[in-house]
């Protein structure tokens, strides 16, 4: 009997994403969307489980819009008796982000940034050098000390050491670090129909849970810019819109260079998350804008406090999220005036760049 194809009938799998935990995530996903509608969110949720069957008759989308409120997630107390995210399910956005962008992380003691400079740290890593005078005694490896001094003097009953023969374990310097996140909210940031306002949001989120979580010692600012710039808290986050606004971003440099300027740490930095050039400055009431093209006007007093944030010892790391190649080239002046640095990223690596980069802290000070 020879082989051949055997035919049954199509059985579509069932859909895996069932049950609250399930139908949690992709609300989650869907909020930040909508900026933090919960009714428009709930919308799109319903038509999602019309399509691909979310939910069944053990588990409806009435029982997971029911249990968001007991749990905590969602209120009715808005304007007009409007749903509303509560705190516990805007920390649960925050949460979400970071572990989609960075992993899953574990809350550890107090957070810390590496520094290039080894010695008299508070944390040890895996390389190995000399003994020099200053260094603590608990950095001392016995065993393999022990082991130099016996390759040095042999393996006689009358066994010595010297300062020559001890091995210690390298420690890194932990320093704090103020952080501004600037993000830009001007309208070129939705259009095109392409969304990069909600990967920035989630970025934003998700950067301010890690230093929860991992940096509690870290101070960071979020601002957003367009025609103006302004400090807004996490708490605002979800509700991230963008407007029908120029790029101003003179004003969102000087309102981070004022909040870090009140700052008492040493380490200060600012990331700045852009799909565009600056078309505006603000001149006394008015608005100065062009966005055609690199205005020198605008490019000047611009690249100026960039200037001032390096005399400042302010690097500035600018996030592109654009590949004009006009645009990139701006911001390599910009970088190179500042001394800072700028990754070209799509949408889908940004959140990756933005956290090796706030880890990294390669250009802090001790």
């Amino acid at each position: 009997m020879s082989a051949g194809y055997r035919f049954t009938n199509f059985v579509p799998e069932e859909p895996t994403q069932k049950g609250f935990e399930g139908l949690l995530n992709i609300f989650l996903q869907i909020i930040t969307l909508t900026a933090g509608d919960v009714a428009e969110a709930m919308s799109w949720l319903n038509q999602l489980d019309q399509k691909y069957r979310l939910t069944d008759d053990s588990y409806g989308m009435g029982d997971f819009f029911e249990d968001l409120k007991k749990q905590g997630y969602i209120d009715d107390k808005g304007p007009d008796g409007q749903f509303q995210l509560q705190a516990k399910g805007e920390q649960k956005i925050r949460k979400s982000a970071l572990e989609e962008i960075f992993g899953k992380l574990k809350k550890g003691g107090r957070g810390s940034h590496t520094t290039p400079k080894s010695g008299i740290g508070d944390e040890p890593n895996a390389d190995r050098r000399e003994f020099r005078f200053g260094d603590a005694p608990e950095q001392i490896e016995l065993t393999e000390s022990i082991r130099n001094a016996q390759i040095h003097h042999g393996l006689s009953d009358d066994f010595f050491l010297t300062e020559n023969d001890l091995e210690v374990t390298e420690r890194e310097h932990k320093t704090q670090t103020s952080t501004v996140l600037m993000i830009d909210i001007s309208h070129s940031m939705i259009l095109y129909g392409e969304d990069r306002i909600t990967p920035a949001k989630k970025v934003a989120m998700a950067l301010a849970e890690l230093v929860k979580l991992k940096y509690p010692k870290d101070n960071l600012d979020i601002i957003v810019f367009g025609n103006d710039a302004w400090q807004i808290t996490v708490k605002d986050l979800p509700y991230l819109m963008v407007g029908p606004y120029h790029t101003n971003t003179v004003a969102g440099l000087e309102l981070a260079m004022d909040l870090l300027r009140r700052r008492k740490t040493s380490n200060k930095q600012i990331f700045m998350i852009t799909d565009g050039k600056p078309t505006c400055l603000k001149e006394g009431l008015k608005y100065y804008k062009n966005s055609f093209g690199l205005d020198r006007k605008v490019v000047n007093k611009t690249l100026n406090l960039a200037a001032q944030c390096r005399r400042l010892n302010i690097p500035i790391t600018t996030f592109m999220i654009a590949s004009d190649p006009y645009l990139q080239q701006f911001v390599e002046e910009f970088t190179q005036v500042n001394n800072g640095q700028a990754y070209y990223s799509s949408l889908q690596g940004l959140g990756d760049l933005v956290f090796r980069d706030y880890g990294r802290n390669r250009k802090k000070r001790v």
